[in-house]
């Protein structure tokens, strides 16, 4: 699973290395004195008061009339991440009561973060894409301040391009573009050797890209190779990633690795963890804030910078055998559970890599015997209390599924989610009904206006209808993207989509029809909603006879 992926299932809570083993995620780290700021604040129960606060009707959230999520999903920001550890909330709370000095707090933090992880030097920011645009920015100025306040107008820098492979083109690389510096893909080593030239300021990489994996042609070890020489550093983002200790990833060659606060090391949601090379994370530093210039937007606050470093002291004395232990101590009382339930299968897989690290049950069913989908459950749990986050799919092969992920769950949640999750896999369903004969043919072309939140544009529909099946184009403002869906009476469905490098938007319709109209909601995924009207196109097409010469043209 990837944090880059929008969850389909769950229509749309939408949802961002190398292996390494248990033992090795946790080595002896130097700096663990008595004096740590761990030893300095309370400790608290592992429980706390999370489950406790889920099952109050004073709950916080619902004071305002939001229903709370359990999370079997992971550590997805679209849901909260992570919860942040006790210790980490202490820290936090501790450090709002006292005024601090940017630059000497961040300098404190920086050689404490490094003594926990053995890294160069360490740097806390607000989050972890913010993270990637300050180092971009770092790779571009060097620390020279002339040049940070000129960002993102790049002309006579001598820094002004960062190479990215095209298996690491994501959603995020946003960050990086965002400093104005050009973007350049390449997709084998030749390729990058090519590239590399004296405009260039960075390599990016994402570490759960299979690509980098060591072995792999162009794996970060090679990567680092051919960058060296040259002097380029390597950024590899790790955002979701389980915290090793030292680094994996800058022993295996890269320069600054960027991880995420609030995913797998439950430190503040808004917060990421850079590590690496000193005098990058100065000048990155340098170009967040307080500081003003390109990084001013993205603040950190003393009380994150704390809870994060908080959040490692936390991770370097956490048993992980531990906590492993208990995750599937409760997918095994939830699978339990489910083992009655006809036409079910459960089974645990316990993930290796370092991205979204935790044992997953993996619940499936033939979805033909049982007349419901992946995508049916998913609604059902994420929509109705106890809500609850799950990851669903449906395969082409007939199998639907959903995962359980245990990461973040709270002890006594299990027994909840065992529950809820029989009585709606138990429930008998019968088979979907035949599709409704259509109303009307939309087989034409059609006008469309769709209202955004502030905006409204013109785009327009070209359908063909075959029985309750429809097809087409849709042109938008930038695109034209097809168009596939259904007709069921006066009731229409259909979406169409559009990928271009690092993202992914689609639009999903839902209306109704009368006459030579239809109107409805568009679902746009993680960008929330939108409505439209459209209206047949009334004009005729055109009809021209071709005349085709019998030869060469006599007159131009």
């Amino acid at each position: 699973m990837n944090r880059r992926k929008l969850i389909k299932g769950l229509a749309m809570l939408p949802i961002a290395g190398a292996v390494i083993s248990n033992e090795n995620l946790i080595a002896a780290v130097p700096g663990t004195s008595e004096g740590s700021l761990m030893n300095s604040v309370k400790s608290d129960s592992e429980q706390n008061t999370t489950f406790t606060s889920f099952m109050d009707e004073t709950n916080i959230f619902r004071s305002i009339g939001v229903e709370p999520v359990i999370n079997c999903m992971g550590t997805f920001t679209i849901i909260g991440g992570s919860l942040e550890r006790p210790a980490v909330r202490e820290a936090m709370e501790a450090a709002s009561h006292n005024f601090v000095q940017y630059d000497e707090l961040a300098d404190g933090i920086g050689q404490r973060l490094a003594e926990l992880t053995g890294a160069e030097w360490g740097m806390v920011s607000a989050g972890c894409a913010a993270g990637l645009k300050h180092i971009t920015a770092a790779c571009v100025t060097g620390g020279n301040p002339e040049k940070l306040i000129r960002i993102p107008d790049l002309t006579g820098f001598d820094k002004s391009e960062v190479i990215i492979p095209g298996f690491s083109r994501n959603a995020y690389d946003h960050a990086i573009r965002n400093i104005g510096v050009k973007i350049v893909s390449v997709n084998t080593p030749e390729e990058l050797e090519k590239a590399i030239n004296s405009q260039t300021a960075m390599i990016y990489i994402r570490s759960t890209d299979t690509d980098t994996f060591t072995g792999q042609p162009l794996s970060l070890e090679e990567i680092a190779r051919i960058a060296k020489p040259h002097k380029v550093p390597v950024l590899v983002d790790a955002a979701a990633e389980n915290l090793t200790l030292p680094p994996v990833h800058l022993k295996r060659g890269a320069t600054i690795v960027a991880y995420s606060g609030g995913k797998a090391i439950c430190g503040p949601q808004c917060a990421g963890l850079m590590l690496g090379d000193k005098s990058i994370l100065m000048s990155a530093w340098q170009a967040s804030s307080p500081h003003h210039g390109p990084g001013r937007d993205n603040k950190v606050g003393r009380e994150e910078m704390i809870g994060m470093m908080a959040a490692v002291e936390d991770w370097v004395k956490r048993d992980h055998a531990a906590d492993w232990k208990r995750w599937l101590s409760w997918l095994d009382i939830i699978a339990r559970r489910l083992s009655t339930v006809e036409g079910v299968k459960t089974e645990v897989i316990e993930r290796t890599l370092l991205d979204n690290k935790s044992p997953v049950l993996k619940v499936s069913w033939d979805s033909s015997k049982l007349h419901f989908s992946g995508f049916d459950v998913a609604e059902e749990l994420g929509r109705n209390k106890p809500r609850i986050a799950v990851w669903a799919e449906d395969e082409n092969n007939g199998e639907s599924f959903f995962n359980v992920t245990t990461g973040q769950m709270q002890a006594g949640e299990e027994k909840i989610v065992a529950e809820r999750l029989y009585k709606v896999l138990s429930q008998k369903r019968s088979p979907k009904p035949g599709m409704t004969v259509p109303s009307t043919n939309l087989t034409g072309a059609w006008d469309v206006r769709v209202q955004f939140f502030s905006s409204s544009s013109q785009h327009s529909f070209t359908i063909v209808q075959d029985g309750n099946w429809i097809s087409g184009s849709h042109r938008g403002d930038m695109d034209v993207m097809n168009l596939s869906g259904t007709i069921e009476g006066d009731q229409i469905k259909f979406s169409s989509s559009r990928r271009i490098t690092g993202d992914h938007l689609e639009f999903l319709f839902k209306g109704t029809i009368k006459g030579d109209s239809m109107s409805g909601d568009i679902h746009l995924g993680e960008y929330r909603t939108a409505k439209f009207t459209a209206t047949r196109n009334a004009s005729k097409p055109a009809r021209k006879k071709v005349m085709i010469p019998a030869g060469p043209p006599l007159a131009t």
